[in-house]
């Protein structure tokens, strides 16, 4: 569903997307301060299939994306039944067309269950509409690889370049083709909104451009 029928009402929902590592939970983290807004973050310490993904991809990749699926689906569900503005740490929409395609396509996820997972998504998402905006952190190979070996997330420093490249690439195309809502593309290569205020208050700028009629 368009989030145009939203437009002059207070805005529902915010959504930060990108690549593993692209730096989504730190700038939901400083939205969220900066505008008084609900930070939904992506389950991962809870997540009963992740460690088990990264080391055996082929065997639980059908498992995990079902259980993100299912979580991002719900968050939504409970952003729209609320009050408050809430962004959002990664959407449903990378989900179906990012990662679950990219192993389908890698060969780790059949053809079986592909068709499941892609039709559950169908399904799910006529029950809930696009975000407001949608914040693309557009990040290159080195950075997400700095980002990611600086968190040291045991579970990650499995992670190959291919993989990351992949997703990189079904990013770009899937943000070049979202239609579904307003999209912002931040290019985190060029900037450090971490360590750097003018930088963040550029992205801020930027959101509440992009927000204006909705404030």
């Amino acid at each position: 569903m368009s989030s145009e029928s939203n437009l002059n009402v207070h805005p529902k929902y915010i959504a930060v997307s990108g690549n593993i590592g692209a730096g989504k939970t730190t700038l939901c983290e400083k939205l969220g301060k900066h505008f008084d807004w609900e930070v939904q973050f992506e389950s991962t310490d809870d997540n009963p299939y992740l460690n088990d993904f990264y080391e055996d991809m082929n065997r639980w990749a059908f498992n995990l994306q079902v259980y993100f699926l299912h979580k991002r689906y719900k968050g939504i569900v409970d952003i729209l039944k609320g009050e408050k503005t809430v962004i959002q740490d990664r959407t449903i929409f990378e989900d179906a067309h990012i990662f679950a395609p990219n192993l389908h396509q890698m060969g780790l996820m059949s053809e079986r269950d592909f068709n499941n997972y892609f039709e559950l998504f169908e399904s799910m998402q006529t029950q809930i509409q696009a975000p407001d905006l949608v914040i693309y952190l557009r990040a290159g190979i080195p950075t997400l690889v700095n980002h990611i070996g600086k968190r040291g997330r045991e579970y990650e420093g499995s992670i190959s370049i291919d993989y990351l490249k992949r997703l990189n690439s079904r990013y770009d195309d899937w943000i070049q083709a979202y239609t579904a809502g307003p999209k912002l593309i931040v290019d985190v290569n060029e900037i450090d909104f971490v360590n750097k205020p003018e930088d963040l208050g550029m992205i801020i700028d930027k959101v509440s451009a992009q927000l204006g009629g909705l404030f």
